[in-house]
């Protein structure tokens, strides 16, 4: 099997695309890795972390996105070559550092990979974060397939430090997580040789002149691209029609050209740099085609440049027809697919039976299966967690809501969650709009509101609100699911963890002594007990002013690998009286936990022994006690 520290291999190997990024990084001879995790980029630090036990590389999981990018920008300040990996959320994160930096300008490779989420497959958005490359003025590169994948990455710290600042590679959920075969090189030289040049300042003043500087830059880049061998075109020498692509969306448009044989009228202009575009290039295939097809997932970012490019070259290429995302042929929302584009052409090419060809696979099964909600693990405290502040909210009468935030627990707003979250936007953003919410007081708002967020959370974007809340007096109820895990997005470590991402001893960070510290009331329970976590939580509603409680429980599967839970689950087939209980199957219809079942044959609830992992929490909220918890 492969080893991607290996240096030597000849032949092609099956990587993954996020395992190619990490790749090109390591044949590049990249010395700082960091990165906060968060689908579908988290496999890129895992992979580096993994090359670091053989070599001489440092690799983090940061507290946040923007502490990761500016690390790894001191490393290249320091001469060193450095990468932060992020999903198009975490740009956000690091905004107001990212258009400071590019004036600034930088030393060493710095390579930020972006990995964006088109269908907000995993996101709670699907933002284009190409657009990020245009208001900070640094050029961005975007790969198709795993081999460009790891050769742009690579070539991206070369072109960083060419023009001296920092470059953009973006991926999407489909090319970070497919796979396939790809050549790979030898590794880089790890130079290890970190040292700061006192004699060169890195700040944005004089802000205009730092400003044409990096307009410089850009120009320079702009040259190279022209040059560049991602960018080519496959074709007749006059097309029908001209699709102008990139990403993902350009294996689309060649497996739809080809379904539908229309190679030798369709051409395909293939850009891998599209910011700034390889205008030279572009100029030669629009003077050859009078129509022209834009084939680009999310924002018309492709097509509003080289529509305002065509603006200035009309004398030389004429008027043309568009077809894209602004004339209605291009959807504005979701992920892109050769069946979307085969539909089109057929259409422009008057083929009827094209619109009949479908490329996503049929599955036999689909009427048949049952469908599934999203929920919560067997055992997850979170389910917990939202019974106790359900009843408590209910107790309190008086129509009480819950503001959360990214997470596991943002499955709060369905029913595993018993629907108690009613907003959710960014990381931290729970606690922020609390700090609102408790400042109504005076505008005749009386509702209760309970924010909610996780121990990462909490670490990444939670800190700074709670100082606000404290600072402004807002009326403020925090409670903290403490899960002592990045469940989300696969374990990785935080502050509250006690072992880094590179193994690594240190001492958790107690999320309790650091609300004590600046004077707030802050309280911890387990949530697996119900009646204290409930009266615990009316209590502190009728508290003004900023509090805190803790529910902390381990994750299920964390609980697992440590040996798992102490008891073993059954029912009182007695106890359990169907439909004569008058429960109306609270505990299947409600409760919700996976582990259990209805027996609609035998009129009772019966445990599920393969989803069941004995945490015992579901004894507590059947009103007969017909589930019994034993001892093993």
């Amino acid at each position: 099997m492969f080893k991607i520290s290996c240096d030597s291999y000849e032949g092609e190997v099956l990587l993954q695309g996020n395992q190619a990024i990490a790749r090109g990084a390591l044949e590049a001879g990249v010395l700082f890795c960091t990165g906060y995790p968060g689908n579908p980029s988290s496999e890129i630090i895992e992979t580096l972390a993994k090359a670091s036990e053989d070599l001489p590389i440092y690799v983090e999981w940061s507290i946040n996105e923007k502490v990761a990018f500016e690390s790894a920008t001191a490393a290249s300040f320091a001469g060193c070559r450095g990468i932060s990996c992020m999903k198009q959320n975490g740009v956000n994160v690091i905004s107001d550092f990212l258009t400071n930096l590019t004036l600034s300008g930088t030393n060493g490779g710095l390579v930020l990979v972006v990995c964006d989420d088109p269908a907000g497959i995993s996101s709670t958005n699907e933002e284009d974060s190409r657009m990020f490359s245009k208001l900070a003025g640094i050029p961005l590169l975007e790969p198709s397939t795993p081999q460009e994948a790891l050769e742009m990455t690579k070539w991206a710290f070369e072109l960083s430090e060419s023009i001296l600042n920092v470059v953009m590679v973006r991926s999407v959920s489909r090319l970070s997580h497919s796979r396939s075969n790809v050549s790979v090189g030898k590794l880089g030289d790890f130079k290890n040789d970190a040292r700061f040049d006192t004699n060169i300042a890195y700040h944005t003043f004089p802000v205009i002149q730092k400003h044409q500087v990096r307009n410089e830059k850009l120009k320079k880049a702009l040259k190279i691209n022209n040059e560049s061998h991602f960018n080519f075109y496959k074709g007749p020498e006059i097309p029908e029609l001209l699709i102008v692509t990139s990403g993902c969306s350009y294996l689309y448009s060649m497996e739809a050209l080809k379904i539908l044989e229309l190679e030798s009228k369709v051409g395909l202009l293939k850009l891998g740099t599209t910011h700034p575009l390889p205008e030279e290039l572009i100029r030669k295939h629009l003077i050859s085609a009078e129509n022209i097809l834009f084939a680009e997932e999310i924002d018309a970012f492709i097509e509003d440049s080289v529509k305002a490019l065509a603006s200035d070259l009309i004398d030389v290429i004429g008027v043309k027809r568009f077809f894209g995302k602004a004339s209605g042929h291009i959807p504005t929302c979701g992920e892109l697919s050769p069946t979307v584009l085969i539909s089109l052409l057929a259409d422009i090419f008057n083929l009827e039976y094209g619109k009949e060809v479908k490329t996503e696979p049929e599955n036999a099964l689909d009427a048949a299966l049952i469908p599934r909600e999203f929920g919560f693990c067997p055992g997850c405290p979170h389910r917990a967690s939202y019974y106790a502040i359900q009843m408590a909210l209910k107790l309190d009468g008086r129509n009480g809501f819950v503001s959360g935030d990214i997470g596991c627990y943002t499955l709060g707003i369905w029913p595993s969650g018993f629907n108690q979250v009613k907003s959710v936007h960014a990381m931290g953003s729970g606690l922020g709009l609390a700090n609102g919410y408790g400042k109504l007081t005076q505008f005749g708002f009386n509702q209760p509101v309970i924010t909610v967020c996780g121990d990462s959370t909490f670490f990444h974007a939670g800190l700074p609100p709670l100082l606000n809340a404290k600072f402004n007096q807002s009326d403020i109820f925090l409670i903290i699911l403490d899960n002592s895990a990045t469940a989300m997005t696969g374990f990785q470590p935080h502050p509250g963890s006690d072992c880094t991402l590179m193994g690594v001893k240190t001492d958790p960070i107690n999320i309790e002594r650091i609300c004590q510290s600046i004077d707030i009331d802050v309280i911890t329970v387990d949530p697996y007990d119900f009646k204290l976590s409930i009266h615990t939580i009316l209590s502190l509603l009728e508290k003004s002013g900023p509090k805190v409680l803790i529910l902390k429980r381990n994750c299920a599967l964390v609980q697992n690998k440590k040996g798992g839970f102490e008891y073993k689950i059954s029912v009182d087939n007695d106890r359990c009286l169907s439909d004569s209980c008058g429960c109306n199957q609270y505990c299947t219809r409600i409760f919700r936990c996976p582990g259990l079942i209805w027996d609609s044959d035998e009129g009772n609830v019966k445990i599920d022994e393969v989803l069941c992992v004995g945490c015992g929490i579901c004894s507590q909220v059947c009103p007969q006690n017909a589930i019994k918890k034993s001892i093993l």
